[in-house]
């Protein structure tokens, strides 16, 4: 099968501006379809969920049409799908439900590596609960993380290991398979963040063995919005404050008020989006998202090696990350000029790379960036190698 990005391109209207966008780490654009589905959602009868009237079943089918997507996106349990509004605003609910039962003593891990989402959301329960935070740090050479960063600080008393699937500037991919592994020869849980791995792969939420698995939506054609899931059994064992007249029933038990069918309808139409990528993938939902993702993955790896390549070629242009296994993300600096000027004059020729630390502050510092980090440039499902010869001559002329 060949990628046809040109087909896929046609559904962009933020494409027709001429720009060339490499910011999809930090939000991709959207598809037509996506913004139909939200503007269908949102005028068309709706109310509080229900079964009786028009109404409230059109309001309830979005629901539940977003949990199956999901679902189908994560190969997970569309029941033990949660909404959020944010992957940080999960993270932080999810934190204080599961410290709920932590020790003074117990353990937790964190890397360097992660989004601070993923990592100042477990210190602050920690500190609170008198529960030690161990660091999993990160060869600052390659970008790799060893299943051994991990591995060897666990302990019988070790509660959770929260840990990225890809990083967001590096484009590091740890093998998450493995230290799922590792993690569950104790009793504690792995609560992954694969925000940004979502975008670039076919996810398998049971094949790399995480207890909890989230992503966001913008980051892969959909809108503003997060999803975490877990099996159903792992959830109704968490308590969750509620409002009284609320269920508790697992998911719901996690979200609060009346839920933004919109975004949810919106998220369903980008996850149909991502299973048409292939125009020649066939069958499920599921099968169809395994083999577009499998397609699109092939497609932004040549991509990506051409645009390292010319990057790397140029004087004075300094590349950080050079793990073996990555996502089509490049994070780097000019020689003599600052990050955020070069940012500024990418943007004069309408190529979107912005620079900052990103919210991975922990990769900035360790990386000797201080706090201002560098630039990124990152592909996504309609990036071209026009797009990648922008950024290349750009960077050339600076």
């Amino acid at each position: 099968m060949s990628y046809d990005v040109e087909r896929v391109r046609s559904h962009f209207p933020s494409l027709d501006t001429g720009l060339a966008f490499f910011d999809g780490p930090g939000g991709s654009q959207v598809p037509d379809m996506v913004g139909e589905a939200i503007a269908t959602a949102i005028t068309r009868a709706t109310s509080n969920r229900g079964v009786t009237t028009l109404s409230e079943r059109n309001a309830n089918d979005e629901v539940l049409n977003f949990r199956i997507a999901v679902g189908d996106l994560l190969n997970a349990n569309p029941k033990g799908v949660v909404y959020g509004r944010s992957w940080t605003q999960l993270t932080y609910d999810f934190s204080r439900n599961l410290a709920r039962t932590w020790k003074p003593g117990d353990e937790i891990i964190v890397t360097n590596l992660d989004h601070d989402s993923n990592i100042r959301p477990w210190i602050q329960v920690a500190e609170r609960a008198g529960v030690v935070v161990k660091w999993a740090k990160f060869d600052v050479m390659t970008g790799e993380l060893p299943v051994s960063a991990i591995s060897d600080l666990l302990t019988e008393r070790t509660k959770l290991v929260a840990v990225t699937g890809a990083s967001n500037t590096l484009g590091t991919r740890p093998d998450i398979a493995a230290i799922a592994q590792e993690v569950h020869r104790t009793s504690a849980y792995l609560y992954l963040d694969a925000v940004h791995l979502t975008p670039h792969t076919a996810i398998d939420m049971k094949a790399l063995g995480a207890d909890f698995i989230g992503y966001s939506p913008y980051k892969i054609l959909g809108p503003h919005c997060a999803a975490l899931a877990a099996e159903p059994d792992l959830l109704a064992s968490l308590p969750n404050d509620k409002l009284l007249p609320s269920t508790s029933d697992v998911p719901e038990r996690f979200e609060f008020g009346t839920l933004p069918y919109e975004f949810m309808a919106g998220t369903t139409a980008a996850i149909d989006f991502v299973a048409g990528l292939s125009s020649e993938a066939s069958g499920t939902r599921r099968e169809r998202i395994v083999a577009s993702m499998n397609e699109l993955e092939e497609y932004e790896e040549t991509l990506f090696k051409n645009l390292e390549t010319s990057l790397r070629a140029l004087p004075k242009v300094q590349t950080f990350g050079h793990a073996k296994v990555r996502t089509p993300t490049i994070y780097f600096e000019v020689e003599g000029i600052s990050s955020i000027e070069v940012y500024r004059q990418l943007a004069n020729t309408g190529v979107n790379a912005p620079a900052s630390n990103f919210y991975a502050l922990e990769i900035s510092r360790a990386l000797g960036l201080s706090d201002t980090g560098a630039v990124r440039a990152g592909l996504a499902p309609y990036s071209t190698q026009d797009d990648v010869d922008r950024l290349v001559a750009g960077v050339a002329e600076l």
